[in-house]
């Protein structure tokens, strides 16, 4: 599972590739590819794992769609596995992408293209042959009718075009961006044949033809999907995928509230478990099949990049478009007092939209940062070059009235002044409310005690539960004060993605991951630099710079994070004795005993 997001993650959105290369097996991001032309298979795999058996999950939610690259529907829970691209990450090494449908690629001396050379034994589901012409024809229809952030990735790729039945170009319009040869591997393959006869960009229920290790076998909208291993896949024996895709049946049953959820899972209606939640963990496991050994409990940490978790501004609203405000308003989490009371203490918290990499801003500005600021100072946040960022911290003790003292001086500095025990605009008179949006009732008990603390400096808060439909659809209009949203996970170099983020071009897009709403000219300057960048030193500067803006602008009001999986599992899997260090590797390289 985590393989798919780690596909997107870093290479439909990572940056630059430094130097030249021949035609080659693999690409890297920067340095040399891990694995030679001739591995076997990846270290963290055991080759000769087990075949059969079935691995059952859950998924809070519901679908209605099995089209995952589109904007319109609930796509159904890993759907996209069922597709493949040109080349695949590696678990344990994040820079490099190795072929799959591709046997090799070749990247132009000028960056202005890359070639990709195709099996021609690969295949679609139905047998038909995987050609050129189907990838140039899933370029064409994602840029022009994929969702938003397919959309926007792709702006920078040109064209794609078919040189014979197995070899394909990409060629890109902006050859400073080195990212692009990894964007082009990653495009999903479609069939241009099947879709002849159906419309693409439509919510459907048909089962999708693709080429991957599964395919969808059945479902029940609203209850399950199921997806059966493909007998006679044609790239079994591929490097890439030996000890791999070993079981059977991957089903997914849904539900529509995780406390109903984790009951299911103790009772054995499901086998497999990856908790978010502390307290969950802490105390919701108790049971029989844990006391006996049944059910197995284990954190494992990774090596992820965790990125940013935050309660994240909708600054395209007046009210929240003074930086002071939106440092006020985040002075109401009081971080020491929940990870203490609610959290069992196991968080840490987020610091930065970089974070567990070397583009966090941990420190004060260098020189090489101090420049890239240096044409916009007078517009900078005051102390932002002269001050490391932090957070304000509590005594944990749940009075957090020194923070809250600050937060008033903030807000009657940005003119909101109190007024018959409101907080009130001193210009307009307008009252200060704020409403959290969330999808899950878990968040909810984080947001009541910022709801009691907002309360003491005359702010109006509410918290407003909707089902995933109301959500998508408010998200998409922008009709939000504030919501939990997650930046840069799985990102280990940043890079176009920030684009999709950040850049005052999405602002107004309606669908956009700009959720933020932010249209900054000192931050699209920084994204020019982040995307242009030829080496990993190249990058440092203009990254942390960002985030450092990011941080003292208060866009978000950062949360916690683990740096570990949590897995809960009934006692019926085995799994390397090396693991990844990106991943959990479930489903994709366990096995039923």
């Amino acid at each position: 599972m985590q393989r798919l997001i780690i596909i997107l993650a870093i290479f439909l959105y990572s940056p630059v590739y430094a130097g030249d290369l021949p035609a080659s097996h693999g690409i890297a991001v920067f340095g040399k590819l891990k694995y030679s032309s001739d591995f076997k298979n990846f270290e963290y795999v055991n080759p000769t794992a087990k075949k059969g058996g079935q691995a059952k999950l859950a998924f809070t939610g519901t679908f209605d769609s099995l089209n995952p690259y589109i904007i319109k529907g609930n796509k159904a829970p890993l759907v996209s596995m069922v597709f493949e691209s040109l080349m695949i990450a590696s678990l344990d090494e994040p820079q490099s992408m190795y072929g799959l449908v591709a046997k090799s690629a070749k990247i132009a001396q000028d960056h202005g293209s890359v070639e990709f050379v195709m099996r021609p034994e690969a295949r679609f589901h139905d047998g038909s042959p995987i050609t050129a012409d189907d990838v140039v024809f899933s370029f064409n229809i994602l840029k022009k009718e994929g969702e938003p952030s397919l959309r926007i990735s792709y702006e920078p790729i040109a064209s794609a075009e078919k040189l014979d039945d197995n070899r394909v170009r990409f060629n890109f319009s902006d050859k400073q961006k080195r990212e692009l040869p990894l964007l082009a591997a990653s495009v999903p393959i479609l069939s241009k044949k099947y879709y002849e006869t159906r419309e693409f960009n439509k919510t459907t229920l048909e089962a999708p033809l693709a080429s991957g290790a599964y395919k969808v076998k059945s479902f029940e909208v609203g209850r399950s999907i199921t997806y059966e291993r493909v007998k006679n896949y044609w790239a079994a024996k591929l490097p890439v995928n030996i000890g791999q895709n070993n079981f059977d049946i991957i089903k997914v049953d849904l539900y529509r509230d995780d406390t109903v959820s984790l009951e299911a899972f103790k009772n054995g209606s499901y086998d497999f478990r990856e908790e978010n939640i502390a307290r969950v963990w802490a105390t919701g496991y108790d049971c029989k099949a844990l006391q006996d050994g049944r059910i197995k409990r284990e954190v494992m940490q990774h090596k992820i990049p965790q990125g940013m978790q935050g309660f994240a501004f909708n600054v395209r609203k007046h009210k929240f478009s003074d930086r002071r405000v939106r440092e006020a308003i985040a002075a109401s989490l009081d971080f020491e007092w929940m990870n203490k009371s609610l959290f069992f203490g196991a968080y840490k918290r987020n610091m930065s939209f970089f974070q567990n990499t070397p583009y966090a801003a941990n420190d004060l500005p260098n020189k090489d940062e101090i420049a890239l600021f240096e044409p916009y100072r007078n517009e900078l946040p005051p102390r932002m070059l002269e001050q490391k960022f932090a957070l304000p911290i509590s005594d944990s003790s749940g009075n957090n009235r020194p923070l809250l003292i600050n937060a008033d001086k903030l807000l009657n500095d940005a003119g909101w002044i109190i007024k018959d025990g409101k907080r009130v605009n001193q210009k307009s008179g307008e009252q200060l409310k704020i409403e959290f949006i969330f999808q899950s009732p878990s968040y909810e008990r984080v947001a009541a005690p910022m709801r009691k603390a907002l309360k003491r400096l005359g702010i109006e808060a509410s918290i407003r539960i909707v089902d995933d439909a109301q959500y998508i659809k408010r998200l998409e209009t922008f009709d939000y004060d504030l919501i939990m949203s997650v930046f840069n996970k799985w990102v280990f170099f940043p890079g176009n993605e920030q684009n999709i983020y950040w850049h005052s071009s999405q602002a107004s897009q309606e669908g956009s991951n700009n959720v933020v709403g932010v249209t900054n000219p000192i931050i699209d300057a920084l994204l020019a630099k982040i995307t242009s960048a030829k080496s990993e030193e190249e990058l440092l500067a203009p990254a942390r710079a960002l985030d450092r803006l990011l941080l003292w602008e208060h866009y978000t009001i950062p949360n916690w994070y683990l740096g570990a999986f949590r897995l809960a599992y009934w006692d019926k899997f085995a799994k390397p004795t090396i693991m990844p260090k990106y991943s959990s590797g479930f489903p994709q390289i366990w096995w039923e005993k």
